[in-house]
């Protein structure tokens, strides 16, 4: 392995091949890894302070110097520890003379990063795993517990054969949240929802997703744009469910490609462009986006307007809704503003269109989007942290939100016009509940007929005209979408 080392006191890091032995084993006195003690950092934020771990990643990779090979390592380490935290806290409590909960974050970070490199590489020697962990918690500055991480990680590798994990038969339950890594209050909601299918849904979140992106048409259609990515990327081929996107396969990394700088394209699962579809926008639409940051569905949005129309971006946060901007400019589209607003509050002083005053009872859209702030549980392949930071009553408050929201954006819908209202979780109580809820106070809206949806889109919408994507069946994130259409008089 050409990792790059950090010295015991610190600065520059040493060539990647200095004191490599056979078999990537570490000479005593040097440090660990100038990409572990990265993601021990990552991990470590994760863990204490509840940091969301693709910010904090994206953070120390983007302040380090780090090697490509370095920066790969860091990230498998942080994400893969966080996808099997329940596997891997299941073997250290086996392993372990004291409870899991009386061990330091720091420490108990070195731990787990331990054990998911013994169980989860097949490229990294169980002594390399176990040394370079003592080498971090020294480098951290809990030397005190260097010998409980190197005898607790040591019987780890020695016994690892010899660990059972709950039989998915017999024990389900214990199966859900020992062997597969999830909390046990979402291995019974989804033991409950989804049944024999559970244990699948479950692997399946545990492993990276494909590199999946949109074709800008401004530049190139998708048909031109995989001919040019199949050179860098042989297993690319059309999505099945948008009608501008890309599954590129599983290696490289979209986002550094000379392509993605040029605004060929934007990295996007093919479940959230199916959204964008699902809206039904076509130039000369008016369109808000409630919920807009970082972007990616109001440029998508804003693509299909082409030159005519255009799109309103809203968010609570400035500085994420600057990202829309920068989305925007990278993809040459005009057409799109932006504005700081909560739109859990009334909508109705939005501004009008250019050189128009503003209408009775305020502005009107021919589109809205209400891609709302939900659980994620849809996409923990991305952000496998979320499982561990949401609480068993998140999802109960969170519809109640979902709910504002699509109240405040009905009101701004034009007669005749729709909205779709998106979620990337699996969740009843912030899906099928929440359009529930609005149809029955609502009732100038109804979900359009699945006949008149686009037809790409048939494999994954019910009688009702619902959208439910699944990881474990169509490799994208989870998602649930539903275009609710208003009637074109409301008397």
């Amino acid at each position: 392995m050409n990792e790059r080392r950090l010295p015991p006191g610190g600065g520059r890091p040493r060539s990647s091949q200095d004191g490599v032995g056979d078999g990537g084993v570490r000479r005593r006195g040097s440090g660990p890894t100038v990409a572990r003690l990265a993601a021990a950092r990552v991990l470590e934020r994760v863990e204490r302070v509840r940091a969301y771990a693709d910010v904090a990643l994206h953070n120390a990779l983007a302040q380090s110097s780090m090697a490509s090979v370095d920066r790969r390592l860091t990230t498998e380490l942080v994400y893969g520890t966080l996808r099997w935290r329940g596997r891997i806290d299941f073997v250290l409590r086996g392993a372990l003379d004291r409870e899991l909960e009386s061990i330091e974050p720091l420490v108990l970070t070195s731990l787990r990063m331990g054990t998911y490199q013994i169980y989860f590489s097949d490229r990294i020697p169980d002594g390399a795993a176990v040394d370079e962990a003592v080498r971090c918690t020294r480098a951290l500055g809990a030397e005190r517990a260097t010998g409980l991480v190197n005898a607790t990680l040591r019987r780890v590798a020695r016994e690892r054969d010899k660990i059972v994990f709950p039989d998915p038969e017999k024990d389900p339950l214990d199966h859900l949240e020992h062997a597969l890594s999830m909390p046990r209050w979402i291995a019974e909601r989804w033991l409950q929802d989804y049944g024999s299918a559970a244990p699948r849904l479950a692997e399946v979140s545990n492993h990276p997703p494909p590199h999946t992106i949109r074709a800008n048409p401004r530049l190139n259609s998708r048909e031109e744009l995989l001919s040019r990515v199949l050179e860098d990327f042989p297993d690319a081929r059309l999505c099945a469910l948008s009608s501008r996107g890309i599954v590129l396969g599983r290696s490289g990394d979209a986002g550094r490609d000379p392509r993605f700088r040029e605004g060929r394209y934007t990295v996007q699962d093919e479940a959230s462009q199916a959204v964008v579809d699902l809206l039904d926008v076509s130039p000369g639409h008016r369109v808000l986006d409630v919920c807009a940051a970082p972007g990616t569905k109001t440029t998508a949005i804003a693509e299909e307007l082409s030159e005519g129309g255009s799109v309103l971006a809203l968010d609570r946060h400035a500085g994420r809704l600057a990202l829309v901007a920068r989305a925007a400019r990278r993809l040459g589209l005009r057409g799109i503003s932006t504005l700081v607003r909560d739109a859990t509050l009334p909508l109705d002083d939005l501004p009008p269109e250019a050189g128009q005053a503003p209408p009775p009872g305020g502005a009107r859209f021919d589109r809205v989007l209400v891609d709302a702030p939900c659980s994620g549980l849809g996409a923990l392949r991305r952000n496998p942290d979320a499982r561990w930071r949401l609480r068993p009553t998140d999802p109960e408050q969170l519809g109640a939100i979902q709910s504002q929201l699509l109240d405040r954006a009905a009101e701004v819908v034009s007669p005749g016009g729709s909205l779709v209202y998106s979620t990337c979780t699996v969740l009843r109580e912030e899906n099928e509940d929440v359009v529930t809820r609005f149809l029955e106070s609502h009732p100038e809206f109804e979900p359009a007929k699945p006949g008149s949806l686009p037809l790409l889109l048939a494999p994954v919408l019910d009688e009702k005209g619902f959208m439910r994507c699944h990881p474990h069946i169509h490799d994208s994130d989870g998602f649930f979408a539903v275009r609710l259409e208003r009637a074109k008089s409301d008397a």
